[in-house]
């Protein structure tokens, strides 16, 4: 019996500087996707048991059939008094009654809807579909005052601010110096109003796990509290990336989607790779592909980097007919020499919701 939990990243008044491939070295990106995630914490995992513990912990990803857990990708939560939003990925097939072909007066705000509040999520793609057309017109004409509106749809980008930061890089030989800027995400947050020094988050990001084996929860939140302590993405060294972890009970709506049965599709909340690909995965499926590579640092290699392979993985959001499953990706670079004596991998095992989107 798998078991789902949610888990809030809350970081306070800290910054994160999530870089992506594609984005540039400086931008950042407001979440952190899945095959980061768990780099991340087979990292912490690492420095925690050693690498023979690591080691065989990442062979029976790939012995067993069921990966040991499944993690989807970070997205946003919001907090607004007693209410908190969660966003999920907008699905790439059109939500059951949407007009496809008579929607031209609204296709525009649809189309900018790259995730949706959990309550209109699951009306659209789990309950009676799509009946917001008149809101979305309105919502290119600056009048949006509907149900859409209230429950946070147009409000994604409220969450956080993504600021640059100016430095320095000193040359080694020469002194001579040059300016760069580095970007930075910062969630809301507020002062608490019972201890004058302690900060409260209003937004940060969250994430889905599903156990396959109840035993493995103890030792994954702990590994992850520590991970909270070291930082995740770049410029940890600058004090970027820490987070405290709070799970937090699923709540009535969570569990009915996560509990859905009358479905034709399942859409990825994860990345997703997989080698050979089964045949019928791309029967009837929407998709999109994103390119994952970037620089690989290992706790136990000698400090130096290298470059990892770059894989294409299916991205959160795709939508296929049979549930995708998803499996570890090989990424150890050809030429490794004594730097490292481990492989290394990305993580492509997929977790999925299921939906009822429109028949095409």
């Amino acid at each position: 019996m798998s078991i789902w939990k949610l888990v809030k990243l809350k970081f306070g008044r800290n910054v994160a500087h999530f870089g992506e491939l594609g984005i540039g070295m400086e931008e950042t990106s407001e979440r952190v996707l899945s095959d980061t995630l768990f780099s991340a914490w087979v990292s912490s995992y690492s420095k925690l048991f050693g690498k023979d513990a690591t080691t065989n912990f990442l062979e029976k990803f790939n012995s067993q059939p069921e990966p040991l857990f499944r993690l989807s990708s970070t997205f946003i939560f919001h907090s607004t008094g007693e209410n908190t939003t969660y966003y999920l990925p907008c699905p790439l097939k059109f939500p059951p009654n949407y007009p496809v072909g008579n929607d031209l007066n609204f296709i525009k705000a649809y189309k900018s809807l790259k995730y949706l509040p959990l309550d209109i999520w699951q009306r659209w793609y789990q309950g009676n579909g799509f009946s917001d057309g008149e809101e979305l017109e309105a919502k290119i004409k600056g009048e949006a005052k509907g149900v859409l509106n209230q429950k946070g749809t147009f409000k994604y980008n409220e969450a956080f601010k993504i600021n640059k930061v100016p430095k320095i890089a000193v040359d080694r030989v020469t002194r001579a110096t040059n300016i760069y800027s580095t970007g930075f995400v910062q969630y809301q947050w507020e002062g608490s109003q019972k201890e004058s020094d302690e900060f409260e988050s209003l937004s940060g990001l969250y994430f889905l796990v599903r156990f396959a084996e109840p035993d493995l929860e103890n030792i994954f939140f702990a590994v992850l509290d520590f991970m909270g302590g070291e930082g995740i993405g770049g410029e940890r060294s600058s004090g970027a990336g820490h987070f405290e972890t709070q799970q937090t009970e699923l709540t009535d709506i969570w569990k009915q989607v996560l509990d859905f049965k009358d479905t034709n599709h399942h859409c990825l909340i994860s990345l997703f790779w997989q080698h050979p690909l089964p045949k019928e995965i791309l029967d009837d499926a929407s998709y999109e592909l994103q390119q994952r590579g970037g620089w690989l640092a290992s706790p136990v290699s000698d400090g130096r980097q290298l470059r990892r392979k770059s894989v294409q993985m299916f991205t959160e959001g795709s939508v296929f007919s049979i549930a995708p499953q998803g499996q570890l990706a090989d990424v150890t670079p050809d030429k490794i020499g004594k730097f490292l004596d481990h492989k290394v991998y990305r993580s492509g095992i997929s977790l999925s919701l299921t939906i009822k989107a429109q028949e095409e």
